[in-house]
């Protein structure tokens, strides 16, 4: 009975534990973005006009491309080309508003309007692209759809068709999305 009690102490202590820290990421400064979603807490802080998108395509070194760690070329079939898996890790708004918010800045866009801008996935989710990265997301001008949505479907295509390797697939989309998978 008494062991039955120290078990069960240790498990409340542990959620104790979790929910202090879940506390701790919900109080960061509003300076920052918290990365909570991924494999890290990234603090991402908005340096103005550090990034420079040209021709659409954005800062190569302020948005390389951060791919999903969980989304391999042996595992496409149960996810990317799985009907339904982006939702399932799609992050939430308030996250990619607040870091829109930030990149705007970072990027140094005269035009201040959220709804002038998308937060894309540079590496798109259904190419296995990181979903909360910093560095997979960045301002792209324009609305939703874009041209660059069916470049991303083509690419998507030819990856679950195995017509395109995933790791090639995202390099192209990440290098310049233009030109990706054609």
């Amino acid at each position: 009975m008494r062991s039955k009690h120290i078990i069960l102490t240790g498990i409340f202590l542990l959620f104790l534990f979790g929910m202090y820290r879940i506390h701790q990421v919900g109080m960061s400064s509003p300076s920052s973005v918290q990365h909570v979603l991924g494999t890290a807490i990234t603090d991402v802080p908005a340096i103005p006009s550090t990034c420079h998108e040209k021709d659409g395509l954005p800062d190569p070194t302020c948005t390389p491309g951060s791919t999903n760690f969980a989304v391999t070329q042996a595992n496409i079939a149960a996810t990317i080309c799985t009907s339904g898996y982006t939702k399932t890790i799609r992050p939430p708004v308030s996250y990619t508003q607040s870091l829109k918010k930030q990149q705007i800045i970072a990027y140094g866009y005269v035009d201040k309007n959220f709804g002038d801008y998308e937060e894309d996935h540079l590496i798109s989710l259904e190419l296995g692209g990181n979903p909360t990265d910093p560095k997979n997301l960045w301002p792209e001008p324009g609305a939703s759809p874009n041209p660059k949505d069916s470049i991303e479907n083509i690419c998507h295509q030819k990856v679950c068709d195995g017509e395109i390797a995933l790791a090639t697939a995202q390099k192209e989309i990440a290098t310049d999305w233009k030109t990706a998978c054609q």
